[in-house]
């Protein structure tokens, strides 16, 4: 365990982020405490947590660090164990790579499923009790585009966020009666650490530049550019508002008009 709670911010509302160490998930952190949340973030690196739980306290807000392997369910105990009373979850820990269907690795496909789709209902199940209990939450599940449309060389990737569109959609439905909304975010191209590793990968399979690569992916998007971790974060922070407690079931892209629907 790293830090502990100071006195919150505001008892009602306290954030889980998983993948809260870098990037999106680091964004959202940041940007939750911003609105008097106090905020746990957790990753399987403790010193990347505890970077941004500091950087929460040292803007005034209240962060907690906690280690957490969101594919092991005896992890996602014991994290959610030291947070406490759970009333906002962001389920954006995940991860990607890319194969050729054909001689695809099992163990490649199952560790796509693992990280992005078992985590979300792992997690999920973990807290949803608290949130029955208070009659309240928000539940926010970081997709992708490819949650919504087809991508060569990422089966396994894209059938596990289709699939975390479709648990987004069910539990809309099933915990509407409970004040407690489910939705998705599904970014295109984001400028983080996970990114950079898709411009390595392109490279390493096609020799292209690093500069080039980064270019095909920015090209991509009509607005020809990455999107932001921050902006992610706005569109997290207004799903968590009383204000969008009409909004459940949706899947809102963030990817410059790459994917329209």
């Amino acid at each position: 365990m790293g830090t502990v709670w100071i006195e919150p911010v505001n008892s009602r509302q306290t954030a889980l982020v998983t993948g809260g160490g870098k990037g999106i998930g680091k964004a959202i952190a940041v940007a939750l405490a911003r609105q008097g949340i106090r905020v746990a973030v957790a990753a399987r690196t403790l010193a990347d947590v505890e970077n941004v739980a500091a950087i929460i306290r040292e803007q005034g807000g209240d962060g907690l660090a906690v280690t957490c392997d969101v594919t092991q369910p005896d992890s996602i105990a014991n994290a959610v164990a030291q947070v406490g009373k759970i009333t906002i979850l962001v389920n954006n820990a995940g991860a990607s790579a890319s194969s050729k269907f054909v001689g695809h690795d099992d163990a490649l496909w199952h560790k796509m499923i693992d990280a992005n789709l078992n985590s979300v209902y792992y997690v999920t199940k973990a807290v949803v009790p608290m949130m029955i209990e208070a009659n309240w939450g928000r539940i926010i599940n970081i997709a992708s585009t490819a949650a919504k449309v087809g991508g060569r060389y990422i089966a396994a990737y894209t059938a596990a966020k289709h699939g975390v569109l479709g648990l987004t959609r069910a539990l809309a439905v099933e915990l509407v009666a409970h004040n407690i909304t489910v939705n998705a975010i599904c970014p295109g191209y984001v400028n983080t650490p996970m990114t950079d590793r898709s411009v390595a990968n392109i490279v390493a399979r096609t020799k292209l530049s690093e500069a080039d690569a980064r270019a095909a992916l920015e090209n991509s998007s009509p607005q020809h550019r990455l999107i932001t971790p921050e902006e992610i974060a706005a569109v997290a922070v207004m799903l968590v508002g009383e204000d969008a407690r009409g909004i459940t079931g949706q899947a809102i892209n963030v990817d410059g008009g790459t994917v329209q629907s």
